[in-house]
């Protein structure tokens, strides 16, 4: 007898599986929807404003300077060390023919020796692991001529000093490689704080970089009322100073007075240099350049100050170091005048209140007030 199956009730079928399933489906929306809304709540970083990325660029391009600086520090060491590690291997290539000359010499005798019969001392000494040891045998010694022992003695003077050499270049070149790879290191550096700068500027829009114009405007207008100021007070100093018949002129800030103390030398020095530098106005900045077509800041200068006959060092960093130490209230036309606490930017003073300087990548060289940055310290070369 055929049993009867009961048919299959499908749980969508019956209204509390349609029930459980619309449940289902919209717990399963919910789900997605909160997860939606939860990743739409996630916090994001609000956009930096302009003055905000006005600052990071100054700061990163400040970062660059520094690092630029490091760089001209290293190339001028590499520099230094490959003229050296190229006149010692020079020397050491003439101390090697020397030596080869010696060594033919030795093989003169030897040889001449050997066709009158028997393997002379001499010949023993040319083919022995340790010469010094066999020469000093006193019984060697007495049997070689006068010429035959100078001939041992300019041999070995001159393999000993070609292995010092040798030695010396070794380590010179290991110097060298040391400096290259501090160079490569400093290069890098500049190019990453020039390329995060140029990203920051590229995302401004046309009216965010109008406005970052305009704060950059503001700034040198600051700077310029303050050189103005500076240089009103230093006049009513100097009138003071007549009035009261001192005579004394000094140096000016504010009316880039060539008079002073350190002679008519330094001052005319001084004009030399300050000439150079106001006919390189409106080329570009490059960093690491030293001219004649582009310059950074210390790279103007070390040139400036090298038409007026005074040879700088390459680097702020040293360049600060030379030459007499002068207030602010006395600069001259010529002077060097530093910036930062970490002294990575340099410019020439110019006058009241003024200067001529390489400011930075994107600029020229240019005319600026020396109050646009904070002032390290200044110098008098010459």
């Amino acid at each position: 007898m055929a049993s009867h199956r009961k048919p299959r009730t499908s749980v969508l079928a019956s209204p509390t599986g349609r029930r459980t399933a619309a449940g289902l489906t919209t717990a399963a929306l919910a789900s997605v929807t909160l997860l939606s809304q939860s990743a739409d709540a996630a916090p994001r970083a609000p956009k930096p404003t302009v003055e905000e990325v006005k600052q990071k660029v100054d700061d990163l391009y400040h970062q660059a300077e520094v690092a630029t600086q490091k760089y001209n520090a290293a190339k001028e060491r590499a520099d230094g060390q490959r003229h050296t590690v190229d006149r010692l291997l020079d020397a050491s290539a003439k101390r090697a023919e020397k030596m080869n000359e010696s060594r033919r010499l030795l093989g003169t005798f030897a040889s001449a020796q050997y066709r009158t019969g028997g393997m002379n001392p001499t010949a023993q000494l040319m083919l022995a692991k340790d010469p010094q040891q066999f020469v000093d045998r006193n019984h060697l010694m007495e049997r070689l001529t006068g010429r035959q022992k100078q001939a041992v003695t300019d041999y070995q003077e001159q393999q000993a000093a070609a292995t010092k050499q040798r030695a010396e270049a070794t380590r010179s070149l290991e110097r060298l490689q040391a400096s290259q790879a501090s160079l490569k290191e400093s290069k890098r550096s500049v190019q990453d704080k020039l390329t995060e700068a140029r990203q920051l500027l590229s995302r401004l829009t046309a009216q965010e970089k109008a406005r970052l114009a305009e704060l950059e405007r503001q700034k040198e207008a600051a700077a310029k009322r303050r050189a103005a100021e500076e240089a009103r007070k230093q006049q009513e100093r100097e009138r003071q100073r007549q009035q009261d018949g001192d005579g004394s002129t000094g140096g000016s800030t504010g009316g880039g007075s060539t008079g002073g103390s350190t002679g008519d030398s330094a001052t005319n020095k001084g004009a030399k240099a300050l000439a150079f530098a106001r006919a390189q106005i409106g080329k570009p900045y490059v960093w690491g350049a030293t001219g004649p077509t582009s310059y950074d800041c210390s790279g103007l200068t070390q040139a400036a100050w090298k038409a007026a006959g005074v040879d700088l060092p390459r680097t702020t960093w040293d360049q600060v170091k030379v030459g007499q130490r002068v207030a602010t209230k006395d600069l001259q036309p010529g002077d060097l005048v530093f910036f930062y606490d970490d002294i990575s930017h340099v410019g020439m003073y110019l006058g009241d209140g003024k200067m001529v300087h390489a400011p930075k990548p994107g600029a020229s060289v240019r005319e600026e007030s020396i109050y646009y940055m904070p002032i390290y310290g200044s110098v008098r070369p010459g």
